[in-house]
């Protein structure tokens, strides 16, 4: 069988070992699946994809997407730590849902995030449907080979047009809105969130190339709800390394005088005074981090989600001044 390609993409034919390149993926049956049955696909192509990301440009033309093409990285598994997250919290939300339907805004040069996400909420909630959304069209055109039942991808952006007008009960913007400026996060917030069915949710913030360490923000209709820190806990010196993959709207704000910049100081000063508990792995040590945080700032979630390498605030309590 003829594989398809995507243009621009080198290809490879050689499958490499599923527990070396994707270790978490080995672990999923759903997602092992996804990767290795895609229309034909063999594998992954090794190097990285161009990411397309739409950010928000006033006086388009009627009828435009609204946004404009950037460049950005992606890599296969980098999103997994969301993925796995947003399945977790907004799994019985989608079960509920008559019509649940999942964005993925900005997916790139390359569909494998969005192939991700269909596997891991299909754990979730069987009948869900992922619709990508890349600005734009040539990318839209070579991801259609990846389409199935469930998966199909289209061309748009912050508008996110879906059949009929329909509204998404998720909308995941991951490494959307890094490269923006801060002033034009709470117009994009508010777009997206308008967007949304009731009950729905908007998931965005930024991660390493390889999703060892992410932060983001959840949203509803109201507006933010949370703060999510997520790492890979063997490869972690101190929490505050996860500074400088905080959102659009916080990381501009680790000063002095500000919330964020107070949790992240409070963050590091727990960790230290856990060391003793690394004798017994990093995650027990990060377990009893969370717990003498909890005693200062309002968590969102408790040792089910801490041994994940997860750790959830309430957004008031990290809101930027001003």
């Amino acid at each position: 069988m003829a594989v398809p390609r995507i243009p621009g993409r080198p290809l490879f034919l050689r499958v490499p070992r599923v527990s070396s390149c994707f270790p978490d993926a080995a672990r999923s049956a759903g997602v092992r699946r996804a990767l290795f049955t895609a229309r034909g696909h063999s594998a992954y192509p090794r190097p990285m994809a161009s990411r397309s990301t739409p950010s928000p440009s006033p006086g388009r033309a009627a009828g435009r997407p609204v946004g404009s093409v950037t460049r950005g990285t992606t890599n296969p598994n980098r999103l997994r730590r969301m993925d796995r997250w947003i399945a977790a919290s907004h799994g019985a939300a989608l079960r509920r849902a008559a019509e649940p339907v999942a964005v993925d805004l900005g997916y790139g040069a390359a569909p494998w995030t969005a192939v991700e996400l269909l596997a891991r909420l299909r754990d979730a909630a069987p009948r869900v449907r992922v619709v990508g959304i890349e600005i734009e069209p040539a990318r839209v055109a070579g991801a259609k080979p990846y389409e199935r039942e469930g998966l199909s991808f289209r061309h748009g952006g912050f508008e996110v047009p879906l059949e009929g007008g329909e509204r998404p009960m998720l909308i995941r913007a991951a490494n959307v809105l890094r490269q923006y400026d801060e002033e034009q996060v709470t117009e994009v917030w508010a777009r997206l969130c308008a967007r949304l069915a009731p009950g729905g949710l908007l998931v965005e913030g930024t991660c390493d190339e390889i999703g060892r360490r992410h932060v983001w923000v959840a949203l509803g209709p109201e507006g933010p709800r949370t703060v999510t820190f997520a790492t890979r806990l063997g490869s972690l010196e101190r929490p505050s390394d996860l500074a400088e993959r905080l959102p659009k709207a916080l990381i501009h704000r680790n000063v002095p005088g500000e919330p964020v910049y107070a949790f992240l100081r409070d963050f590091d000063r727990a960790w230290a005074a856990a060391a003793p508990y690394a004798s017994y792995g990093a995650r027990q040590r990060w377990i009893r981090t969370a717990r003498a945080l909890s005693a200062h700032w309002p968590l969102a979630d408790g040792p089910g989600r801490w041994r994940q390498g997860e750790l959830t605030l309430r957004w008031e309590a990290l809101r930027p001044v001003g």
